[in-house]
């Protein structure tokens, strides 16, 4: 009986159980959560509108795929900051399609000349043969001019009529004895030395104690006769030139420079020079004067440069062409390949980071080496757009590519699904680009293209959407096969004039 009440009893209080447990888990369940730090929130971004980073002029006020390219729209929001000169891309497609940037650097620029000139003797090696006093001419041993001559190598044999008679008194003085002699003797040996005998021919007088009327001059320097003034039987004055020997082992080569360019040239900078006759070797020299003279009809300077000629190949009379370096200087120097050159002002583009960049008037100097030297406009450590500027602007005119960096283009707000904006005032010429791809799909007014890089668009591969041509597409072109297409640009529309397929 005892058993059968406590039964009954436990039934309503299981139920009781059961129904408070429900009752704690749904509460739980449908509880709101709890709120997170203050730390911990994340703020929502306001978003302005969104945009294609392949067309940043063109703006939407919803998300999707972009109608240009085969990609998503990307978010423009109100904190992102910027200049509203610059545009912004995304960091993904920035890395994805091969931006490149350079830092610009602290560095020395040498800008290299370009000049011509030619060969000449250098004058500061040419030696003149002489007579001392007046003879005769009776042999010779060199007979034509430019014939080459060794050191030391005899040249002419001369008598001298004055050197036998100051000669025979000096010997005949030696002969003689007493104090009164000594003083004769030192002024006769003195007589000698200014007919013009050296030391070395008078003791050859003393040794063999007899008159030496005859001469032979040899050639102090290794050269060539630039000059032969001796013919055998001649007579000679005292002063007459017998020989102009030029020596070859270094020569002068006369540049004609700019006068414009002349200013980076000073003397010691290094020279190197090429001729026609050996293509393939480069002679290396100094400038060693800048003549103080100008050319009134060419406008040029005369550069004399010295080169080392131990070979003897470089002959006077040949044709050079030279590279100079120029006068070196500290500068900020930045890729040349990254400074746009518009005709009136030089702009580069300048990557702000985190996708975005804003174009720069600078002011250039001096090129070299593949460098420029940045004046104005820029500080050590800014980073510019190398290559990849057609993720900035798509279009060929770059009158128009600058004026939307600058603000004075930008796009009418809106949902649009359009490319059509109005081209730059006066910008009516339209290149026609040529290209070659692979036809994703397509209709009689789209293509979708999957193409490589365009050099003359400045556009890498991507896969993208043209207009089809009025004539639509050609019969036998289907969707996977090659193909090679014209098109055209025009304020971010890209127009196909011309598909065909590629075999």
């Amino acid at each position: 009986m005892s058993r059968i009440l406590y039964g009954v009893l436990a039934v309503p209080v299981l139920g009781l159980a059961a129904a408070a447990g429900y009752w704690f888990a749904m509460s739980r369940e449908h509880a709101p959560p709890p709120a997170a730090p203050a730390a911990e929130r994340t703020p929502e971004r306001k978003v302005l509108y969104w945009y294609d980073p392949m067309y940043p002029q063109q703006r939407f006020d919803k998300p999707g795929k972009s109608p240009f390219m085969d990609m998503m729209l990307v978010p423009k929001y109100a904190d992102a900051g910027g200049d509203e000169s610059g545009v912004s891309i995304s960091p993904r497609v920035v890395q994805n399609l091969g931006v490149r940037t350079a830092e610009e650097r602290p560095g020395s620029l040498a800008p290299k000349l370009g000049a011509v000139g030619n060969v000449e003797y250098n004058e500061r090696a040419v030696v003149l043969v002489q007579a001392r006093t007046a003879g005769f001419v009776e042999k010779l041993h060199v007979r034509a001019p430019l014939d080459p001559v060794r050191e030391g190598q005899p040249l002419v044999e001369i008598l001298f009529p004055d050197w036998a008679a100051a000669q025979a008194e000096y010997l005949a003085l030696k002969r003689l004895t007493g104090a009164d002699v000594e003083p004769l003797q030192r002024a006769a040996r003195e007589r000698m030395l200014l007919a013009g005998m050296t030391e070395a021919q008078i003791a050859a007088v003393e040794r063999e104690g007899s008159v030496q009327a005859r001469t032979t001059l040899r050639a102090p320097v290794s050269g060539v006769i630039a000059e032969l003034g001796a013919r055998e039987g001649m007579t000679v004055a005292a002063g007459t030139t017998l020989f102009r020997i030029a020596g070859l082992g270094t020569v002068w080569i006369v540049a004609e420079v700019p006068e414009s360019q002349a200013g980076m040239l000073v003397p010691g900078v290094t020279v190197e020079a090429h001729v026609p006759t050996y293509p393939e070797e480069v002679f290396k020299g100094r400038v060693s004067a800048i003549l103080p003279e100008v050319n009134a009809a060419t406008r040029t300077l005369r550069a004399r440069i010295e080169v080392a000629n131990p070979a003897g190949k470089l002959k006077p009379g040949m044709y050079a062409t030279l590279a100079l370096s120029g006068r070196g200087r500290e500068a900020l120097l930045v890729p040349a390949e990254a400074v746009i050159r518009t005709g009136a002002r030089s702009v580069v583009i300048l990557a702000a980071g985190e996708g975005n960049f804003r174009a720069v008037d600078v002011e250039v100097g001096a090129e070299s080496g593949g460098d420029a030297e940045i004046r104005k406009g820029l500080k050590a450590g800014d980073r510019v757009v190398v290559s990849g500027q057609f993720l900035i602007d798509s279009e060929a005119s770059l009158r128009t590519t600058l004026a939307r960096l600058e603000g004075a283009g930008a796009g009418a707000a809106g949902n649009t699904a359009t490319a059509g904006n109005t081209a730059a005032a006066g910008n009516t010429s339209m290149p026609v680009h040529q290209a070659e791809g692979v036809l994703v799909s397509g209709n009689d007014k789209f293509l979708l293209i999957k193409h490589g890089p365009i050099p003359s668009a400045r556009m890498g591969g991507m896969t993208m959407e043209f207009a089809a041509p009025k004539s639509g597409l050609p019969a036998g072109v289907k969707a996977g096969d090659r193909i090679r297409f014209e098109f055209t640009m025009k304020d971010g529309e890209f127009q196909a004039t011309k598909v065909e397929p590629l075999r």
